[in-house]
């Protein structure tokens, strides 16, 4: 048989162009043969017959070449039979005209004659379309290509726009919905994008009754397709079933879920349909606007999408993937006049309620960050967006539209919900996305200062987390971004924050046996500042020592507050002695007096931890914080830090027995239950204080030399697989950050190991079973994640540490024989399974050698992991490794011959065939050639390792001479 060139799919430079010359040859052809050889029922009867037999052949090269031809065929004969129907319209035309003038004559005879040819033509194409049809297209819409299935489904979406009369009926259409369920993402896109032209066009919708109430389901369905770009065209088919009322509001619930997808580009789509439908209601003939204006259709709009946010008033997630999805749409969403206005009740024809007055100031928020730029959603990846300069004009001139709109506003809406805490944090983050010099230029200076003034006046009149933030990083904007005066202005303003701050604390600290919440309040107000700012409160560090001292068991959140004000005191002087260029005794005398003091408050808990059950989740929450506050102390003054400088005085590391009861308290945080987690996911500072951030700040210790990474580094790792998906990050960065500071990561990994074995021994003691299973198997999983590390390359990079582990390894497990033996399959078998056979083989020495004078039988089930490990790893290369090593196969090059002889042949003009019988050739083909290949196979795959087999059998015999041994001797391990 001859070589068959792939002119259609190849890639060389000759033939880029050979399927779009086929295709024009083709369509060339039937256009110039119109007038002759087309209705002669000679050539193209032949040429139809021809690829309608290729096109059922089995080489798929063969199918696509037939099928790209035959579906042209019908395209091009649309086209001819159009010309023909126009032209038989126009005879008709002319006939009837004639008609009128006179009954009979040559010119009507001729006009009679002309219009039956034409008639007669048209239907002599229209039979030629439906043989192509029934003798390709129905065997290979269902090929096993997906791509002649895509043409085949994109040619029928233009055959069925571009001639209705024909094939706009059901005995065409089924083939779009049936489609619509094929594996192929590609084909059910075809066949979607098919019918959105289809539904585009107002004349075919009444023929489109019966096929819509068929697969209209589908249709919605294909909404949540797992594949995106089809998922998106779907909601745009749905989009026009909805303009042409086909479907009822009762069918779109299972959209409105798709706006909080991951992927944008289906919340975007959903968005566009939530739209239309819903808020411009486009498509809806009994919505008119009464009023027409620009302003009053706004209003509209705005008083549509809060009934929409009123669904999501309690989630504010929910409503800001609403708002970004919609956004790009709604241009009233832009519209910051009439926002305002509606939130100043400026129009006595609408009235809010508390909920759309908090929708709405939320939907400014979100609109205001999304014109600047900025992203209200979490987005898939962390990438930074880009913008051209177009781009960076635009967001400019959106920015000054704000400022210019909130200049005046600003103030009243600041007064109006200055109460409500919800609702003036999201006010006061506005200014952060405004031109603040806009305030001078325009000669509005006393609007800004009554913005600050207020902004400092919310400050204090609340004492949640989200409000001060908001404040604060909203008045330091205002002392960056200002000019001149006004620049002046909040400066002073934010120092008169802080000196009234600071007077409330000292007032706070002595009436605390009166008044518990104004300290606790106020030292949320000063943890909130210190986080942005220095705040001077050396005239109250020592009030604060005195009182954490008289609230240690009192009070956990207070105290709590009271160590995070006195670490970020001490931060802000540590930095201010590094920036200065020359440091007096006494500023490095007061700074270790003060990082004394709060070590000792800190270890004062390490000690005494609180007391989780007595407190509630308030005890957890502040032994979370000392084990941060240690750990950021002991970071900030590592002393890799200050060695061999003229700080050196303030280099720390702590001791080990502090370092241990650090890592004791730390345990007790990751070991609390994911029920009494969730409890606190509603409080304040909860993402500052749980398990992922403690675990964060001891790794942070480890990964910069802090402390002894082979106590605390060992410690961590042992945690690998025991606290969930989120630990488990935390420690596979921390591994990546060791190896890559090329540290001896072997034996932090050995220690893990065996810290994770001790675990699981001290749980054997107990009667629980369940756990020491759980135990067991978190030990041997623990192996399998950091041996699986050393994968591919890197097992023969590394293969000095994977041999340091299995050495080691075997010799802790054989310290107290057979007691300890169990270490053997839960750690050392994963490392010992990557080493080479070589390796191995000297391992396997090594264990036997211990067992030599040793009755194993005493202690059956004590030496099991024993004879465990050594079958295990004799089977393993003796069926994998140890068949290299004597010799390697050679496989035959070229193709094997097929076998052939059951397999009859086809003559090219018989019945069709479907794809299912030409990939049923196919497969026998592949058959037979693994059936050569494996006749063919060298014998030494049959045969096993010679080394590791007369191994086993000298490790056997060697166990039943032991079996023989007096019972005199000694059962202890041969070390």
């Amino acid at each position: 048989m001859g070589q068959v060139e792939d002119y259609q799919s190849s890639k060389k430079k000759e033939f880029q162009n050979f399927k779009d010359n086929l295709v024009s040859f083709w369509d060339y052809l039937v256009v110039e043969c119109q007038n002759g050889p087309l209705f002669d029922q000679v050539l193209f009867d032949k040429c139809m017959d021809y690829v309608i037999a290729l096109s059922c052949t089995p080489p798929r090269v063969y199918r696509r070449v037939a099928s790209l031809v035959g579906l042209q065929l019908v395209t091009s004969f649309i086209t001819v039979a159009k010309a023909l129907a126009a032209q038989r319209e126009t005879t008709q035309r002319q006939l009837n005209a004639e008609k009128q003038k006179r009954t009979e004559g040559p010119r009507v005879d001729s006009l009679k004659k002309r219009l039956s040819m034409t008639h007669e033509k048209i239907t002599g194409i229209e039979e030629m379309m439906r043989k192509i049809f029934t003798g390709l297209f129905v065997h290979r819409y269902r090929d096993i290509d997906p791509n002649i299935r895509i043409s085949c489904i994109q040619s029928l979406g233009v055959w069925i726009t571009s001639y209705p009369s024909l094939f706009l009926q059901d005995l065409y259409l089924k083939y779009l919905g049936w489609t619509l369920n094929d594996k192929s993402a590609g084909v059910r896109k075809a066949s979607v994008l098919a019918l959105q032209n289809l539904y585009e066009l107002d004349d075919n919708v009444p023929s489109l009754g019966l096929f819509t109430e068929r697969f209209s389901k589908r249709m919605i369905d294909l909404a949540d397709d797992v594949d995106v770009s089809v998922a998106v065209c779907a909601i745009g088919l749905v989009k026009l079933l909805l303009r042409h009322q086909l479907l009822s509001d009762d069918d779109l619930g299972p959209l409105y879920d798709l706006l909080v997808e991951d992927p944008p580009e289906i919340r975007r789509a959903i968005g566009a349909l939530v739209y239309d439908h819903l808020i411009a209601q486009k498509h809806n003939s009994g919505q008119s606007n009464t009023k027409g204006e620009s302003n009053d259709s706004s209003e509209v709009h705005l008083g549509r999408m809060l009934q929409i946010l009123r669904e999501f008033s309690t989630d504010q997630i929910i409503s800001n993937y609403v708002i970004d999805d919609v956004w790009e749409y709604m241009k009233a969403m832009k519209d910051w006049k009439c926002i305002i206005s509606m939130l100043l009740d400026e129009n006595p024809l609408i009235e809010l309620t508390d909920v759309d007055a908090t929708n709405l100031i939320r939907l400014l928020n979100a609109s205001v960050k999304k014109a600047v730029g900025e992203r209200i959603v979490l987005a898939t990846d962390n990438r930074k967006h880009y913008y051209n300069k177009a781009q960076k004009e635009i967001l400019e001139n959106d920015r000054r539209d704000i400022t210019v709109a909130m200049m005046k506003n600003y103030p009243p809406l600041l007064r109006k919900f200055m109460a409500d805490k919800a609702k003036v944090t999201l006010l006061v983050e506005i200014i952060l996305h405004m031109k603040l010099e806009l305030y001078s230029l325009k000669r509005q200076e006393q609007y800004f200062k009554d913005v600050v003034q207020l902004i400092k006046d919310a400050f204090f009149k609340h004492g949640e987390k989200d409000a001060l933030r908001a404040c604060v990083k909203a008045i330091c904007y205002c002392c960056i971004e200002s000019r001149g005066e006004l620049q002046d202005f909040a400066q002073n303003k934010l120092k008169e924050l802080a000196d009234e701050l600071i007077a409330k604390l000292k007032t706070a600290m002595k009436e605390v046996d009166e008044d518990e919440y104004s300290l606790l309040v106020n030292l949320k107000r000063l943890y909130e500042l210190q986080l942005s700012i220095y705040v001077p409160i050396e005239s109250i560090f020592q009030d604060i020592v005195t009182t954490l001292g008289s609230f240690r068991t009192a009070n956990y959140e207070v105290v709590g507050f009271l160590l995070l004000n006195m670490y970020l005191h001490v931060a802000w002087c540590l930095q201010s002695i590094i920036n200065s260029d020359s440091v007096s005794e006494a500023s490095l005398s007061s700074m270790l007096s003060k990082r004394t003091t709060l070590l000792e408050q800190l270890e004062y808990f390490l000690h005494t931890p609180p007391g989780v059950q007595e407190d509630g989740n308030q005890g957890n929450q502040l032994a979370s914080k000392v084990c941060i506050i240690l750990a950021e102390v002991w970071f900030l003054f590592r002393k890799t830090n200050f060695s061999s400088t003229k700080l050196e005085r303030l280099g720390y590391c702590p001791d080990m027995s502090v370092l241990q009861k650090f890592w004791e308290l730390c345990k007790k945080q990751l070991n609390i239950s994911d029920e009494t987690e969730d409890e606190d996911v509603n409080r304040e500072y909860v993402e500052e204080t749980n398990r992922d951030a403690v675990m964060i700040a001891a790794a942070k210790l480890v990964a910069c030399d802090a402390v002894p990474k082979e106590y605390l580094g060992a410690e961590i790792i042992a945690c690998f697989v025991m606290h969930g998906t989120s630990v488990e990050e935390i420690v596979k960065h921390l591994i990546a950050v060791l190896r890559k500071k090329d540290y001896d990561v072997s034996s932090i990994f050995l220690e893990s190991l065996k810290k994770a074995y001790i675990r699981h021994v001290e749980l054997s003691n107990g009667d629980d079973e369940s756990l020491v299973n759980k135990s067991f198997q978190e030990c041997k999983e623990l192996a399998a994640r950091l041996s699986g590390i050393f994968m591919g390359a890197a097992r023969n990079k590394h293969r000095a540490d994977i041999l340091k582990i299995v050495k080691n390894g075997v010799q802790y497990s054989f310290l107290d024989a057979p007691k300890q033996l169990s270490f053997l399959e839960g750690a050392v078998l994963h490392f010992a399974a990557k080493l080479p056979a070589t390796d191995v083989i000297e391992i396997l020495k090594d264990v036997q050698k211990r067992t030599v004078n040793v009755n194993t039988d005493e202690d059956p089930s004590g030496w099991r992991p024993y004879h465990t490990f050594v079958d295990t790893l004799s089977d393993k290369y003796a069926k994998n490794e140890g068949f290299q090593e004597e010799g390697t196969s050679v496989r035959r090059r070229g193709r094997p011959a097929k076998q052939r002889n059951n397999i009859r042949g086809k003559k090219l003009f018989d019945g069709h065939s479907s794809s299912e019988e030409e990939d049923s050739l196919s497969a026998s083909d592949e058959d037979g050639e693994k059936q050569v290949e494996e006749d063919n196979a060298p014998l030494i795959h049959s045969l096993k390792s010679s080394k590791l087999r007369s191994f086993r059998v000298s490790r056997q015999q060697s166990e039943g001479t032991t079996n023989d041994l007096a019972a005199s001797r000694t059962s202890g391990a041969s070390n």
